[in-house]
């Protein structure tokens, strides 16, 4: 544990605590994709089917509980909850982001550390994360308008995957033998996806307007 993975894991879990104030406080989830949290949700499931099986420590299985629990519950929320289902744009979130799964777990099927089911299972997680925020980001740019919590919860999850490459780098130089090129990639991948996102942003704070992505 470092400063740069505790401040990472502190980052992710204030975007999934922005979306549930979002869900449960409004009582709405306009201008979130459904495809994404889904995504999210099949991507912590996978990662985590070590939960009852393998112990590191009570914070690692605390925040795979939130994880696996949060994503669970925000896809809930969004599909069955009868206020907050009326709320998602179904028309625009259109991404077919099944498409996504298949080419992931047929990439993680080539391409791992160890042709082991845990393993490729793993692998397949960190594939399908790098991608799974782009539901999102489209439907983003097809909505344009875009509510403070909603940017804030998108800003924050970007920011949680720049600051675990920090923690990376800052591993790579202080222990011996930290090379995992699966996970570097995956995860500057993801980071990318967010530059567009990250730029308008900032443009929104520093010119004190409401953030606004081109279509």
């Amino acid at each position: 544990m470092n400063i740069f993975r505790l401040a990472g894991d502190m980052t992710h879990l204030a975007s999934v605590l922005v979306l549930l104030l979002k869900i449960h406080t409004i009582k709405s989830c306009a201008g979130v994709s459904l495809k994404t949290q889904e995504l999210y949700a099949l991507v912590f499931a996978a990662r985590y089917l070590d939960i009852f099986t393998s112990y590191i420590s009570l914070y690692n299985t605390v925040m795979k509980l939130i994880f696996l629990g949060s994503s669970f519950s925000i896809v809930w929320y969004m599909r069955y909850h009868k206020i907050v289902r009326r709320s998602y744009d179904k028309d625009q979130d259109t991404f077919r982001h099944y498409f996504l799964v298949l080419p992931c777990l047929l990439l993680a099927l080539l391409i791992h550390e160890k042709f082991t089911f845990k393993e490729v299972v793993w692998t397949f997680s960190l594939y399908l994360e790098a991608v799974a925020i782009l539901p999102q980001l489209v439907l983003l740019q097809r909505t344009r308008n875009i509510d403070n919590l909603t940017g804030q919860y998108v800003f924050l999850l970007g920011g949680y995957r720049a600051l675990y490459i920090l923690n990376w780098i800052y591993r790579y130089f202080t222990e011996p033998h930290f090379v995992h090129w699966i996970t570097w990639v995956s995860g500057l991948v993801q980071t990318l996806l967010y530059a567009d996102f990250f730029y308008y942003y900032f443009q929104s704070w520093k010119n004190n307007r409401k953030l606004h992505l081109p279509a």
